[in-house]
């Protein structure tokens, strides 16, 4: 597995080693051992799957207690994926990540506890997969606005984003900040 660094240490893009042939291709997606030796030891309890069309925006989703580390890739189509530093007292506090993430690519990128999580469908529709951490518990998720300009994500929108209710009238950057 190659290891791709981003602007925050604790972020990484994986790229799996394909074994390719006249059949297809083949690689593994989670192997305990191989994350465990690059830094990434968590235990995943939950699986999810969306799927969204050109277009749409989904998050900054974050937890305020059950907190997730999240495994994310494009099963089918391509996004913009991006992750927002919500730690106190962290060094990259207030900083996002934004990569593309393919089925054609197959990277995944890990995003760790203590960050808002978010993705933009580039492509005619996309299938993203996640792995995560911690079970879902709607008491406890909170959205960041995806357009808070302090943060200043730089998505690569076509037009106005499709998001949900929930997703547009999400909470400040200030006010998402969590104990690391």
């Amino acid at each position: 597995m190659k290891i791709i660094p981003t602007e925050i240490p604790e972020v990484l893009v994986l790229e799996p080693r394909t074994f390719t042939d006249a059949r297809g291709f083949f690689f593994e997606i989670y192997n305990e051992r191989s994350f465990a030796s690059v830094g990434i030891p968590e235990r995943f309890v939950q699986d999810n799957q969306s799927n969204s069309k050109k277009g749409v925006l989904r998050g900054l989703h974050f937890q305020v207690e059950q907190a997730q580390g999240k495994l994310v890739r494009a099963v089918a189509g391509e996004i913009f994926d991006v992750a927002v530093d919500l730690r106190s007292g962290s060094g990259t506090l207030g900083k996002w990540v934004g990569v593309r993430l393919s089925a054609e690519s197959r990277q995944m990128i890990w995003i760790p506890k203590g960050f808002a999580h978010g993705f933009y469908t580039l492509s005619e529709s996309a299938d993203v997969h996640y792995k995560v951490t911690d079970f879902y518990a709607p008491q406890y998720e909170r959205t960041v606005l995806w357009n808070d300009p302090e943060l200043g994500i730089a998505w690569p929108l076509d037009g106005e984003p499709i998001v949900s209710e929930k997703d547009r009238v999400g909470m400040r950057f200030k006010a998402a900040i969590v104990s690391k």
